[in-house]
C-alpha cells in the first residue's frame, strides 16, 4: 500500500473540482521546474559529477507542482484561461 501526499481531494479543491484545470496546472508547473533544474544542472555539472546532481534531486518536477498547488503557492487566474463556446 502507498500512501500519496498530498490528496487528490486537496488539489481538486485548489482547481475548483476540475480534474483537467488541476492536469494543466501541474503540467505547467512542472514544466517550469524541469526548466529551472535543467539550467542549474547545466552549471552545477562543471563543478559536480552527474551522480551527485542525481542524488540532490530526489523528487520529480510533478511531485514538487502538486506539492506547491496544494500549499496554494501555484494557482490560476479564471480571467485569463481561453473557453470557447460550441
Amino acid at each position: 500500500m502507498s500512501i500519496i501526499e498530498p490528496k487528490i481531494d486537496v488539489l481538486l479543491d485548489k482547481a475548483d473540482n476540475d480534474r483537467f484545470l488541476l492536469c494543466s496546472l501541474a503540467s505547467k508547473r512542472a514544466h517550469d521546474i524541469n526548466d529551472m533544474l535543467r539550467g542549474q544542472r547545466d552549471r552545477a555539472i562543471q563543478l559536480q559529477t552527474a551522480v551527485e546532481i542525481a542524488r540532490a534531486s530526489d523528487r520529480k518536477p510533478l511531485s514538487i507542482a502538486f506539492a506547491e498547488i496544494a500549499r496554494g503557492d501555484v494557482s490560476y487566474d479564471p480571467d485569463s484561461i481561453d473557453v470557447k463556446n460550441h
